[in-house]
């Protein structure tokens, strides 16, 4: 197909490259290199391909833009601004200003078209590897014959910098497993990065490396526009692959001194240097933030043109819920995010005294939830048996149209970024298990949900050393405190089958954040809720679960969490026997119990009575809020061992007994 470029093209280029730099010079920071020799191919995608309306931002058959090398974000602020989205020039000269629309690297907000939050390097790749997933299912789901309700790409930008990161090659490799066909992306190769040529650290052939991937590879010149148009639509082209466009680029293309230098990767051109570029772009306008009137009517015809597409895809989805009732019903449900109606009358329950892994749960669920709920969609790294994440009778994704379950392979990394492109979706419910010591390799993911305040639920389980004989390198310590640490990330670790439950009902109902549920390998008792308070106190994040002192002032508080509350409960009763009577709360979540009034805090643990012990199978850190200062943490400071569960429990002092011990010695 041929594309007509003409000056007009060229003058919106160096547009979004003069804007881009006059924006990083005046906030005095930021990264000209990108902007400056990547433009033409991001206003290429944007002008000749990309599908979306600045009036209607949300609409689900968009595309999706990913700049995964996010660094060149004053460039994209450029695109949203002339593309009409609600980026205006006074936003541009607030570039990385505290409380600006135009921070120093892009952060999620799809009513301003930014597409999800990158920055560190590999993220978006891996992310938007996610979101061309969602697009498959999406569609295998609704779409019918005459009707593509569903029909997008992803594009992206990726550098140097994304292209070796680890977790690039894991999504990347299931990426070119799955055939993903409507994933693009263009390398912008221009063997660069900070600290000098990429030779200093890479040598491979990265379109062969692609290739083995089972990707669809092609190489241009960055700046042969028709020949890079030419190439984006023979990936469109090629649905059976994931595509890598190789293009040959020159970072700080234009700057006459600093051109193709590793020292314009990330720092100002100088005001002289501004206009010295200026100069040798042939800019004759003398104004700062200047778009010539002719660019504003271009850019204006093109997004007229796209915002045809979209009424046009509105008349469409008209027609489809005359052919289509039911589907149209489900359609919009899933839209708004709700779950089918009735749906928490299906949640499993479970006998008083009975004996339950609060990892089965999981299982049971996901395979009462599934059949009525599509949304819900994910799977394991390589763990499922384990984690009990496979939805029976649904089919693997990729194998099966429409299949449900996710094999993310042994890729924790990818895995996370995936959930999280699925996640941005905002149709889907997605949920991923392993391993809770194995959420490290996740957590740039998981933190990058959390800023994001997106609704994946993450599955750890074998969440302490009750695991067991697999040792210290599977038990996890650090782990609790670490995930507890990443702000909007809610926390929960159930103390039984029943919690369970709820700590899922909890986490399908709050979508507003990710949420990690902590489940234990072994079994634990089911409390009796007739002696018990309600497990739905869970929800609050901690609760009194019994109170031998009754009307009485305690000596004191046991506060536990998980598997650890019945040996504390245990432990409660062997100090009455001693005369001493205390409560003992269950706090299955740090950040639930802080989101409660200050009033209800202190009636769980009441400011008056300082003698408090915390126990929990993981490290002590951050449990002396709860604590005080006349408080001790009964936790874990080294590492485990290989043994079988009881053994250890009995061995690193989380019995009925050595608990009293330790509440005494408070006395």
């Amino acid at each position: 197909m041929s594309y007509r470029f003409s000056q007009i093209d060229e003058l919106v280029i160096n547009t979004i490259r003069i804007l881009s730099i006059e924006a990083i010079q005046r906030a005095n920071s930021g990264h000209p290199g990108l902007p400056l020799g990547d433009s033409p191919l991001a206003y290429l995608i944007w002008s000749k391909f990309l599908k979306f309306n600045p009036d209607n931002p949300l609409w689900p058959n968009r595309d999706r833009f990913i700049l995964s090398a996010g660094h060149g974000s004053s460039m994209l602020y450029s695109l949203l601004h002339l593309f009409g989205y609600n980026i205006s020039l006074e936003d541009l000269k607030n570039f990385r200003q505290l409380g600006s629309k135009t921070p120093g690297h892009p952060e999620y907000d799809p009513q301003l078209g930014i597409e999800m939050t990158t920055g560190p390097l590999g993220q978006g790749f891996a992310t938007g590897v996610g979101l061309a997933m969602a697009e498959k299912y999406l569609g295998q789901l609704f779409n019918r014959p005459q009707f593509s309700l569903i029909d997008h790409q992803v594009y992206g930008l990726v550098s140097d910098g994304d292209i070796m990161e680890g977790i690039s090659s894991e999504s990347a490799s299931l990426a070119g497993h799955l055939g993903l066909g409507k994933l693009v992306y263009i390398y912008l190769d221009n063997k660069i990065c900070i600290e000098g040529p990429t030779q200093l650290t890479i040598s491979e052939n990265v379109a062969s490396k692609f290739q083995a991937m089972g990707w669809h590879v092609q190489k241009v010149d960055g700046y042969n526009l028709q020949e890079v148009a030419n190439a984006i639509q023979d990936a469109k082209f090629d649905l059976k692959h994931p595509s890598l466009i190789v293009a040959r680029t020159i970072i700080g293309r234009g700057s006459p001194n600093q051109e193709n230098l590793a020292s314009c990767h990330g720092s100002p051109l100088g005001e002289k240097e501004v206009e010295l570029t200026k100069k040798n772009l042939g800019w004759n306008y003398q104004d700062n933030f200047y778009v010539p009137t002719e660019v504003t009517n271009h850019i204006g015809k093109l997004v007229a043109e796209k915002k045809l597409k979209e009424h046009q895809w509105s008349a469409k989805f008209e027609e489809y819920g005359q052919c289509y009732p039911h589907l149209a019903k489900k359609w919009l449900k899933m839209e708004k995010g709700e779950m089918a109606e009735g749906w928490q009358k299906n949640l499993p329950s479970y006998e008083a005294g009975s004996s339950v892994a609060t990892r089965k749960v999981t299982g049971k669920i996901l395979n009462q939830l599934a059949k009525n709920n599509w949304q819900i969609i994910g799977g394991s790294a390589d763990l499922a048996p384990s984690n009990n994440t496979y939805i029976n009778e649904m089919g693997d994704f990729g194998s099966v149209h429409g299949g449900r379950n996710i094999h993310f392979g042994i890729r924790e990394h990818a895995m996370g970024a995936i959930l999280n492109g699925l996640g941005l979706n905002k149709m889907l419910v997605p949920y991923g298990g392993t391993f809770l010591v194995f959420s490290d390799y996740m957590k740039p993911a998981i933190r990058l949900a959390a800023l994001m305040k997106l609704g994946v639920i993450y599955v750890f389980t074998h969440d302490s050393i009750g695991l067991g004989e697999d040792g210290p390198t599977h038990q996890p310590i650090e782990q609790l405190v670490s995930l507890r640490s990443i702000p909007n990330l809610t926390v929960i670790r159930p103390a039984d089958a029943q919690e369970a439950v709820v700590a899922w009902k909890w986490a399908l109902e709050n979508r507003q954040a990710p949420c990690a549920l902590i489940f234990s390998r072994q079994s634990l008792t089911v409390l009796d809720r007739d002696i018990y308070p309600d497990p739905l106190n869970l929800q609050k994040g901690a609760y009194t679960l019994f109170d031998h002192a009754l009307d009485k002032s305690p000596a004191g508080i046991i506060i536990a969490s998980g598997a650890e509350v019945h040996p504390a409960l245990a432990a409660s009763c062997l100090l009455k026997q001693k005369g001493i009577l205390v409560q003992v709360v269950n706090m299955p979540s740090w950040e639930l119990f802080q989101q409660q009034s200050l009033e209800y805090q202190n009636q769980v643990l009441p400011p008056e009575i300082e003698i408090r012990l915390a126990v929990e199978a993981g490290s002590p850190i951050g449990w002396e809020k709860f604590t005080g200062l006349k408080g001790k943490v009964l936790g874990i400071d080294g590492f485990g061992a290989s043994a079988p569960a009881d053994k250890l429990f009995k061995e690193y002092g989380f019995t009925a007994e050595n608990i009293a011990d330790n509440f005494r010695a408070l006395l």
